[in-house]
């Protein structure tokens, strides 16, 4: 491995040719060194950085594009971007929300070119912005306890690529609505805003989803006891 990277072909580790000690002073490093280390080019700081973020910046493409290959290569593409931007990052805010922006915008493009209607992520309207937002950003009760997490996740999956983003960031990753703002470019009022939405859909399709199970389970409960009758 060598001690600087010098283009994008060098951007991921090869396991098979890191030593264990090599592994293990990265693992050492702080990530305020490793983004220093890597704005300098040094490859031990940009590959700390990718062990610290890869599973979260996949778990967030995953949730918006819901293909685990799509998935891959958009998080591969948005630590590609790092790369070639790292030195452009100013601390302005957290490093972990800067890449989220930078995944967040390569998934929601990559959506809009698979659908034609385009999606409006910001809300203007006066209604919305007359809202109680803290009521709105507490824990929802409705949506905890007994409910099934396959079908949570299938709920999810029906969910608007924006809103999708906010329950993976806010419910999931447990970003603050100021972080999830500065991720994906709305105002404050407006994640908590989404955050409502999306909630308010997913009551919606896991109540579908539960009135239609009762609607298959009475044949089914009825047909049994008829066999058990016999």
């Amino acid at each position: 491995m060598t001690a600087s990277y010098t283009g994008e072909q060098q951007a991921f580790p090869e396991q098979g040719n890191v030593s264990e000690r090599s592994r293990s002073e990265r693992a050492d490093l702080l990530e305020s060194e490793a983004i220093r280390r890597a704005q300098r080019g040094d490859a031990e700081g940009f590959e700390r950085i990718y062990e610290l973020h890869c599973r979260r910046v996949y778990a967030l493409c995953l949730r918006m594009v819901g293909n685990p290959s799509e998935a891959e290569d958009l998080a591969q593409e948005a630590f590609l971007t790092v790369l070639r931007k790292i030195q452009t990052f100013r601390g302005e805010s957290a490093f972990s929300t800067w890449l989220h922006r930078i995944a967040v915008n390569l998934a929601l493009m990559r959506v809009r070119k698979k659908t034609l209607p385009k999606i409006s992520y910001e809300i203007t309207s006066e209604h919305d912005r007359g809202r109680h937002y803290e009521e709105l950003s507490g824990p929802d009760l409705q949506l905890a306890g007994s409910i099934d997490r396959v079908h949570l996740e299938r709920a999810i999956e029906q969910l608007a690529p924006c809103h999708k983003a906010v329950v993976e960031l806010h419910d999931i990753q447990g970003y603050k609505h100021n972080e999830i703002a500065q991720i994906m470019d709305w105002s404050i009022g407006n994640s908590k805003t989404h955050l409502h939405r999306a909630r308010t859909r997913l009551r919606e399709l896991l109540q579908r989803r539960l009135r239609l199970q009762s609607i298959w389970a009475t044949p089914v409960r009825a047909a049994q006891a008829t066999l058990g009758g016999r």
